[in-house]
């Protein structure tokens, strides 16, 4: 038998009542758990996540030097311009990057809280090369 039996992300933040909502919606997960000081949910394919209330949290300041990214969640999606629209529709953020040379294939955003994640379009499995 496995000694580690779940794997949870964890975010810190000040509300994790309001951060862990807005997972939820974004996600279409379930709620998991919940105390004074941690919610806990589970999407669909299992993923897990937690919010954990830290008063004194301070969000991360990417893509500037300063308390730079601390974590960074990658969310895949089938439409980008949808899920950005659902994203900012729930409270989240765009954010704003330089330099983005080429097709679009991921976008930046802060949640409520300021943790940043990207939304990234779903890679359609290839079949290799032959010959």
């Amino acid at each position: 038998m496995a000694l580690v039996t779940a794997g949870v992300v964890v975010l810190d933040c000040a509300e994790p009542e309001k951060l862990a909502t807005f997972y939820k919606d974004l996600l279409e997960a379930e709620e998991t758990g919940a105390t004074a000081n941690r919610v806990e949910i589970r999407g669909a394919d299992g993923m897990r996540m937690a919010f954990r209330r830290d008063v004194t949290a301070t969000p991360p300041s990417w893509p500037r030097p300063e308390n730079a990214l601390q974590v960074h969640l990658d969310f895949h999606v089938s439409d980008l311009d949808e899920a950005e629209r659902r994203v900012v529709g729930l409270g989240g953020r765009p954010l704003e990057t330089k330099d983005a040379a080429g097709p679009y294939e991921e976008r930046g955003y802060a949640d409520p809280a300021g943790h940043s994640f990207t939304l990234r379009r779903a890679m359609r499995p290839t079949a290799p090369k032959q010959g």
